[in-house]
């Protein structure tokens, strides 16, 4: 079996030289996340793909997500048409429904109530307008008539669809609309509980991923101390009783082992995050690449 792993820009700024850094550290995707306000600094993931679309040639680039329901449905099939266009095919696109910042659905007109529905009709409707022309819709949030994305995506029939979240709602949409699977905040057995269930939902074996913070330092403790910190203060709540059991945090030999764990419960697509301050984020991108990234690399090599 053969283990990709990826990594999560982690900064807003600088787009151009962390992708090629990160591309150079031997990571199979860069990803990217978004939201309109937050609690901390954070970038829109179409527009920082974009930029390392330019910048790199090799590295996949995924976002990590993209909030569906904030954008009418032919403008951002447009969107993800031309990323993948200027990126010669790298781009997946991954997707949520977003909700825990309320205000930033009330800030672009959409009901936080609504996002399920949205998102779902959404991505019936992208797949449509990436593989036909003169695209007619009338349906409860969108209307189209004769609407063609040209160009349309390098992959055919489209970019993969990836769909993160963790309820049982997600994993509907995933059996449904993906071909990946990109729970965040999930336990080994969780992650293979949900594969099984989203399976059982279809003809084809959807692609199974895992989005993870991970931090990692020869001292163990240290590690974990510079998790949560993050984590308390990227979610606004404490982290300290939640890092061992939704983090990769600790020693290389401890994320090893942890990581193994999620690669047994089915995890072939590996999305990483660094949960620390930004002073120290090179360092653990190095550690991750050098210490996770390249053991595995040498044992699918």
């Amino acid at each position: 079996m053969t283990i990709e792993f990826g990594i999560a820009l982690s900064r807003v700024g600088g787009v151009k030289e962390q992708a090629q850094q990160l591309e150079a550290m031997g990571f199979d995707f860069l990803a990217v996340g978004e939201h309109v306000s937050f609690n901390v600094a954070v970038s829109n993931s179409l527009i920082s793909l974009a930029t390392a679309a330019g910048a790199t040639s090799r590295i996949k680039l995924m976002s990590t997500i993209v909030l569906v329901p904030l954008y009418p449905a032919a403008l951002l099939a447009k969107l993800v048409a031309s990323l993948d266009v200027a990126s010669e095919g790298r781009y997946h696109f991954g997707i949520g429904v977003g909700g825990e910042i309320a205000h930033e659905f009330e800030a672009c007109g959409i009901p936080l109530k609504e996002r399920g529905a949205r998102t779902d009709e959404a991505l019936g409707l992208l797949k449509r307008l990436w593989t036909e022309r003169n695209v007619d819709f009338e349906g409860r949030f969108n209307t189209l008539h004769g609407v063609t994305i040209d160009p349309p995506p390098v992959q055919q029939p489209h970019p993969p669809i990836w769909v993160a979240g963790r309820q049982e709602v997600a994993m509907r949409r995933a059996a449904r609309y993906a071909d990946g699977w990109l729970p965040y905040m999930y336990t080994p057995e969780q992650l293979a509980s949900s594969l099984e269930r989203i399976n059982a939902e279809r003809d084809t074996p959807i692609r199974p991923g895992l989005f993870i913070f991970a931090t990692v330092h020869e001292d163990g403790d240290e590690a974990r101390r510079r998790c949560i910190e993050r984590l308390s203060k990227q979610y606004a709540q404490d982290f300290s009783k939640l890092v061992d059991r939704y983090a990769l945090a600790g020693t290389p030999d401890e994320v090893r082992a942890r990581l193994q764990e999620y690669l047994d419960a089915g995890a072939e697509t590996v999305i990483m995050s660094s949960a620390c301050h930004q002073n120290d984020v090179d360092a653990n991108h190095a550690l991750l690449a050098a210490e996770i990234v390249g053991p595995y690399g040498q044992a699918n090599g």
